[in-house]
Protein backbone atom coordinates (compact mmCIF):
# COMPACT_ATOMS: atom_id res chain seq x y z
CA UNK A 1 0.00 0.00 0.00
CA UNK A 2 1.98 3.55 -1.19
CA UNK A 3 1.43 6.82 0.75
CA UNK A 4 -0.64 7.96 -2.60
CA UNK A 5 -3.07 5.25 -2.00
CA UNK A 6 -3.08 5.44 1.68
CA UNK A 7 -3.92 9.26 1.21
CA UNK A 8 -6.71 8.51 -0.84
CA UNK A 9 -8.36 6.45 0.98
CA UNK A 10 -7.80 8.50 3.93
CA UNK A 11 -9.43 11.46 1.74
CA UNK A 12 -12.51 8.82 1.65
CA UNK A 13 -13.46 8.30 4.56
CA UNK A 14 -13.09 12.75 5.53
CA UNK A 15 -15.46 13.46 2.81
CA UNK A 16 -17.81 10.22 3.46
CA UNK A 17 -18.05 11.36 6.90
CA UNK A 18 -18.45 15.28 5.98
CA UNK A 19 -21.67 13.46 3.63
CA UNK A 20 -22.95 11.89 6.68
CA UNK A 21 -22.86 14.79 8.86
CA UNK A 22 -24.79 16.96 5.91
CA UNK A 23 -27.41 14.98 5.94
CA UNK A 24 -27.65 14.39 9.73
CA UNK A 25 -27.48 18.33 9.67
CA UNK A 26 -31.54 18.42 8.56
CA UNK A 27 -32.54 16.28 11.09
CA UNK A 28 -34.81 14.16 9.50
CA UNK A 29 -35.17 10.76 9.68
CA UNK A 30 -32.88 9.20 7.91
CA UNK A 31 -32.15 5.42 7.34
CA UNK A 32 -28.91 3.91 6.99
CA UNK A 33 -28.76 3.48 2.98
CA UNK A 34 -29.57 7.25 2.59
CA UNK A 35 -26.88 8.00 5.16
CA UNK A 36 -24.49 5.84 2.78
CA UNK A 37 -25.77 7.44 -0.19
CA UNK A 38 -24.92 10.99 1.07
CA UNK A 39 -21.71 9.72 2.54
CA UNK A 40 -20.53 7.57 -0.88
CA UNK A 41 -21.96 10.66 -3.31
CA UNK A 42 -19.69 13.26 -1.44
CA UNK A 43 -16.42 11.05 -1.13
CA UNK A 44 -16.77 9.71 -4.72
CA UNK A 45 -18.37 12.70 -6.93
CA UNK A 46 -15.37 14.93 -7.26
CA UNK A 47 -13.00 12.19 -7.63
CA UNK A 48 -15.26 10.29 -10.21
CA UNK A 49 -16.23 13.42 -12.55
CA UNK A 50 -11.55 14.09 -12.19
CA UNK A 51 -10.99 10.06 -13.38
CA UNK A 52 -13.33 10.17 -16.57
CA UNK A 53 -12.11 13.89 -17.55
CA UNK A 54 -8.29 12.47 -17.61
CA UNK A 55 -9.36 9.17 -19.10
CA UNK A 56 -8.44 7.35 -16.19
CA UNK A 57 -10.50 3.99 -16.26
CA UNK A 58 -11.73 2.00 -14.08
CA UNK A 59 -13.10 4.59 -11.82
CA UNK A 60 -10.81 3.86 -8.61
CA UNK A 61 -13.93 2.73 -6.68
CA UNK A 62 -14.90 0.38 -9.00
CA UNK A 63 -11.98 -1.71 -9.57
CA UNK A 64 -11.12 -1.74 -5.74
CA UNK A 65 -13.90 -2.51 -3.50
CA UNK A 66 -11.55 -0.91 -0.35
CA UNK A 67 -13.27 2.31 -0.93
CA UNK A 68 -16.80 1.30 -0.45
CA UNK A 69 -15.69 -0.89 2.41
CA UNK A 70 -13.94 3.05 3.82
CA UNK A 71 -17.12 4.57 3.00
CA UNK A 72 -19.50 2.42 4.81
CA UNK A 73 -17.53 2.18 7.89
CA UNK A 74 -17.22 5.94 8.05
CA UNK A 75 -20.36 6.08 7.45
CA UNK A 76 -21.17 4.32 10.49
CA UNK A 77 -18.43 5.91 12.27
CA UNK A 78 -20.19 9.43 11.39
CA UNK A 79 -23.52 8.28 12.47
CA UNK A 80 -21.74 6.75 15.68
CA UNK A 81 -19.89 9.59 16.83
CA UNK A 82 -21.96 12.78 15.93
CA UNK A 83 -22.76 13.95 19.89
CA UNK A 84 -19.41 13.62 20.91
CA UNK A 85 -17.97 15.48 18.11
CA UNK A 86 -20.62 17.94 18.70
CA UNK A 87 -19.10 18.71 21.87
CA UNK A 88 -15.44 18.95 21.35
CA UNK A 89 -15.97 20.09 17.59
CA UNK A 90 -18.24 23.89 16.89
CA UNK A 91 -18.62 22.50 13.48
CA UNK A 92 -17.77 19.21 12.94
CA UNK A 93 -19.26 19.33 9.17
CA UNK A 94 -17.10 22.30 8.29
CA UNK A 95 -13.83 20.54 9.78
CA UNK A 96 -14.23 17.56 8.23
CA UNK A 97 -15.31 18.97 4.50
CA UNK A 98 -11.83 21.71 5.10
CA UNK A 99 -9.62 18.48 6.05
CA UNK A 100 -11.75 16.67 2.55
CA UNK A 101 -10.56 19.51 0.33
CA UNK A 102 -7.36 20.25 1.56
CA UNK A 103 -6.21 16.24 0.65
CA UNK A 104 -8.31 16.14 -2.20
CA UNK A 105 -7.15 19.28 -4.11
CA UNK A 106 -3.74 17.74 -3.31
CA UNK A 107 -4.36 14.50 -4.47
CA UNK A 108 -6.77 15.25 -7.63
CA UNK A 109 -3.78 17.49 -8.89
CA UNK A 110 -0.94 15.03 -8.61
CA UNK A 111 -3.04 12.33 -10.16
CA UNK A 112 -3.66 14.62 -13.10
CA UNK A 113 0.05 14.98 -13.19
CA UNK A 114 0.99 11.98 -13.31
CA UNK A 115 -1.86 11.42 -15.90
CA UNK A 116 0.45 13.66 -18.24
CA UNK A 117 -2.16 16.89 -18.07
CA UNK A 118 -0.69 20.56 -18.30
CA UNK A 119 -0.22 22.11 -15.03
CA UNK A 120 -3.23 24.76 -15.26
CA UNK A 121 -5.37 21.85 -16.02
CA UNK A 122 -4.20 20.03 -13.57
CA UNK A 123 -4.71 22.66 -10.52
CA UNK A 124 -8.12 23.01 -12.20
CA UNK A 125 -8.99 19.08 -11.96
CA UNK A 126 -7.24 19.22 -8.27
CA UNK A 127 -10.38 21.61 -7.31
CA UNK A 128 -12.90 20.31 -9.49
CA UNK A 129 -12.02 16.82 -7.47
CA UNK A 130 -11.92 18.29 -4.25
CA UNK A 131 -15.37 20.30 -4.39
CA UNK A 132 -17.37 18.81 -6.87
CA UNK A 133 -18.71 15.99 -4.31
CA UNK A 134 -19.73 18.75 -1.56
CA UNK A 135 -21.65 20.23 -4.53
CA UNK A 136 -23.80 17.38 -4.85
CA UNK A 137 -23.93 16.82 -1.30
CA UNK A 138 -25.08 20.17 -0.50
CA UNK A 139 -27.91 20.17 -3.46
CA UNK A 140 -28.87 16.98 -2.14
CA UNK A 141 -29.12 17.87 1.53
CA UNK A 142 -31.36 20.79 -0.30
CA UNK A 143 -28.89 23.52 0.99
CA UNK A 144 -26.73 26.44 -0.75
CA UNK A 145 -23.43 24.67 -2.10
CA UNK A 146 -20.16 26.14 0.00
CA UNK A 147 -18.73 27.02 -3.49
CA UNK A 148 -21.45 29.85 -3.53
CA UNK A 149 -21.16 31.14 0.16
CA UNK A 150 -19.40 34.49 0.31
CA UNK A 151 -16.52 32.93 2.59
CA UNK A 152 -13.53 31.81 0.84
CA UNK A 153 -13.66 28.07 -0.45
CA UNK A 154 -12.15 28.23 -4.31
CA UNK A 155 -9.49 30.11 -3.33
CA UNK A 156 -7.86 28.53 -0.13
CA UNK A 157 -7.95 25.38 -2.72
CA UNK A 158 -6.22 27.20 -5.69
CA UNK A 159 -3.51 28.72 -3.24
CA UNK A 160 -2.66 25.31 -2.18
CA UNK A 161 -2.22 23.58 -5.10
CA UNK A 162 -0.11 26.84 -6.44
CA UNK A 163 1.88 26.04 -3.98
CA UNK A 164 2.41 21.98 -4.54
CA UNK A 165 3.33 23.32 -8.17
CA UNK A 166 5.89 25.56 -7.11
CA UNK A 167 7.21 23.14 -4.47
CA UNK A 168 7.87 20.70 -6.77
CA UNK A 169 9.96 23.10 -9.11
CA UNK A 170 12.06 23.19 -6.07
CA UNK A 171 12.30 19.19 -5.75
CA UNK A 172 10.93 19.53 -2.55
CA UNK A 173 10.37 16.11 -0.67
CA UNK A 174 6.56 14.56 -1.56
CA UNK A 175 5.27 13.75 1.37
CA UNK A 176 6.46 17.48 3.18
CA UNK A 177 5.39 18.95 -0.29
CA UNK A 178 1.65 17.06 -0.15
CA UNK A 179 1.50 17.75 3.99
CA UNK A 180 2.58 21.42 3.31
CA UNK A 181 0.27 21.99 0.67
CA UNK A 182 -2.89 20.53 1.80
CA UNK A 183 -1.86 22.13 5.43
CA UNK A 184 -2.16 25.39 3.73
CA UNK A 185 -5.33 24.92 2.04
CA UNK A 186 -7.01 23.66 5.38
CA UNK A 187 -5.61 26.60 7.61
CA UNK A 188 -6.45 28.91 4.97
CA UNK A 189 -10.32 27.86 5.10
CA UNK A 190 -10.60 27.54 8.26
CA UNK A 191 -8.97 30.72 8.93
CA UNK A 192 -11.42 32.14 6.13
CA UNK A 193 -14.26 30.99 7.97
CA UNK A 194 -13.33 32.51 11.50
CA UNK A 195 -12.46 35.41 10.22
CA UNK A 196 -15.48 35.83 7.46
CA UNK A 197 -12.51 36.66 4.77
CA UNK A 198 -14.12 37.03 1.27
CA UNK A 199 -13.26 38.31 -2.07
CA UNK A 200 -15.46 41.52 -3.14
CA UNK A 201 -18.87 40.52 -5.17
CA UNK A 202 -18.69 42.13 -8.31
CA UNK A 203 -22.16 43.55 -9.04
CA UNK A 204 -24.39 43.76 -12.34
Amino acid sequence: MTIIYLTDLVGTGVFAISGTLAALNKKKDHDLITLFFFGFITATGGGTLRDVVIDAHPVVWISDANYLIVIVLSVIVAILCRRWWLGILQSPLLVFDTLGIGIYTIFGLKKALMMGVNTWAAILLGVVSALFGGVIRDTLANDVPLLFERQLYVTPCVTGALVYVLALTLHLDPTINFLLSAGIITGFRLLAVKKNWSLPPIRV
